[in-house]
């Protein structure tokens, strides 16, 4: 499987989002890493956007469902219908049924609904009273959510949280880019502009992740992964501030992501084995999400991109 598909794929992405390399970029790894990606910033970024061009470079359904406070668990799963012309009940599939889902401000959704959603996500699977239903083979949840000091957001549970391959935090662009998003809008044609290709085959992306894996991966590297996140479980072997501002580490789950993140980076930068490099540019997205700051941190100032940053320069790089 050649990366070629997927660097044109790429392409068009940072042509329709325009400023957000690292993030196109990200998309592009859940899908080889087969992971969810959870994206938080304000309104207006081109999160959904992104999703929405992503979604059309890949063959398969797509399906938007924005999340509100009266959403319910049914609105997700699908129902039992009841048919009176057979007197039995039928089972109407709901919308995770789709390839691609896109979780349009998950944050604003009750918890009933985020232990439904967590199911799809962590056992691709969902259960209807008696009854479990397999969901596709291809199968991705791209989120959005608004920060949590807006209004009528509520905090994700952490064991939703950790089934998220990655989370982004997007930012406001640079004076440059906003002009060309505005000549954009008005279907101004921009330098650098790329036609849509063709979408990828689901059999494509399964050779592709297979591809992701054989990926070599040095004992030394592969150390040095496990390390970084055994750190966020035992910063006092670093530092005595940083084991003040960490409450919980990251799970075996997060090393699992972290090694899947670091081959699929590799695999698009048309490598056959994987750097350090590769390992600290994705290290911030899988692990910020997955670390819990203790009071101590929230008094100071302290960001989980801090910590994270600081446990970077702590772990000795082979």
């Amino acid at each position: 499987m050649s990366a070629a598909q997927f660097q044109h794929l790429r392409d068009y992405l940072d042509s329709q989002v325009l400023g957000q390399p690292e993030f196109t970029e990200s998309l592009l790894i859940a899908v080889l890493a087969d992971g969810h990606l959870l994206v938080e910033g304000p309104p207006g970024l081109a999160k959904t956007r992104a999703v929405n061009a992503l979604a059309k470079g890949i063959e398969g359904d797509f399906h938007r469902i924005q999340f509100t406070p009266d959403l319910l668990p049914a609105d997700l799963t699908g129902t039992d219908i009841y048919r009176p012309e057979t007197g039995q009940f039928v089972f109407q599939q709901g919308p995770l049924f789709h390839n691609v889902i896109l979780a349009d401000e998950i944050n604003r959704a009750p918890a009933k609904v985020q232990s439904a959603l967590l199911e799809a996500m962590a056992e691709r699977q969902i259960t209807v009273g008696q009854t479990t239903y397999p969901l596709p083979a291809l199968f991705m949840v791209l989120a959005t959510q608004n920060p949590l000091e807006q209004e009528g957001t509520y905090p994700l549970p952490e064991a939703q949280l950790d089934r998220f391959l990655m989370q982004l935090n997007l930012d406001y662009p640079a004076a440059d880019t906003e002009l060309d998003i505005l000549r954009l809008t008005r279907g101004e044609e921009l330098h650098g502009e790329v036609d849509m290709p063709e979408p990828l085959t689901q059999e494509a992306i399964f050779a592709a992740r297979k591809d992701v894996l054989e990926i070599f991966m040095d004992e030394n590297v592969e150390n040095y992964l496990v390390q970084l996140v055994i750190a966020t479980r035992r910063p006092e072997f670093y530092d005595s501030e940083l084991a003040s501002w960490l409450s919980y580490g990251g799970s075996p789950r997060a090393t699992i992501a972290l090694d899947r993140c670091a081959r699929a980076k590799a695999w698009l930068a048309g490598r056959d084995f994987v750097t350090p490099d590769d390992i600290q540019a994705v290290y911030p997205h899988v692990m910020r999400h997955r670390i819990i700051l203790s009071y101590q941190a929230e008094a100071d100032g302290v960001t989980a991109d801090r910590v994270l940053e600081l446990l970077l320069q702590h772990v000795a790089t082979p």
